[in-house]
């Protein structure tokens, strides 16, 4: 390969500047893996809250619907991720509570949803239906550089589909990727 790495995926927050934007850009962090700047916000005492926040791509969450972005796709990706960052912020908070460390062997250092450009049949009532499956991602990690998938409790998971299917217009099944990195990525785009 001549020494290099092949491209594994292009990355989303690597995006060049509009015709026209001349400045230059500074980050002095560019270098840094996410745990050694972790490493450094708790050492420079920041809050937890601001440390251990999650990774969000900087497309937003257009970046985790596969297909064409609409504004009914985000309508639901968006309500369906709101669910899943609800139980999985309860999930978290209670392993916090009864191991006072705040990145457990089991807490979920990432969690989202996943809109596939797919339909499903489904059962609703009486009614058979043809909507959106919603992909739930969640993995374990200390750098993401590797991740496995997060061994939810099926309670946790079992809420957390019943709420989707339940209060997401448009929703009919909820998948959850158990795939580690490698070989899959944490995103899927």
């Amino acid at each position: 390969t001549g020494g290099k790495a092949s491209t594994i995926k292009s990355h989303h927050n690597l995006i060049p500047f509009p015709e026209g934007v001349h400045f230059d850009l500074i980050e002095p962090l560019d270098h840094f893996f996410k745990d050694e700047v972790r490493a450094l916000g708790t050492a420079l005492g920041l809050p937890d809250h601001i440390v251990h926040r999650q990774p969000f791509p900087g497309p937003g969450l257009a970046i985790r619907i596969i297909g064409d972005v609409t504004p009914e796709k985000l309508e639901i990706l968006k309500n369906a991720d709101a669910i899943v960052r609800e139980e999985l912020d309860a999930y978290n908070q209670r392993l916090f509570e009864e191991t006072g460390e705040r990145n457990s062997e089991h807490s979920c250092w990432q969690y989202f949803a996943v809109l596939p450009d797919i339909k499903s049949v489904g059962v609703m009532g009486d009614e058979r239906t043809y909507q959106r499956p919603v992909i739930l991602r969640a993995v374990e990690s200390s750098d993401a550089m590797t991740a496995d998938w997060a061994k939810l409790p099926y309670d946790v998971l079992a809420r957390v589909s019943g709420r989707i299917v339940a209060e997401v217009p448009g929703v009919n099944r909820v998948a959850y990727d158990i795939t580690s990195k490698p070989p899959a990525t944490i995103e899927w785009e």
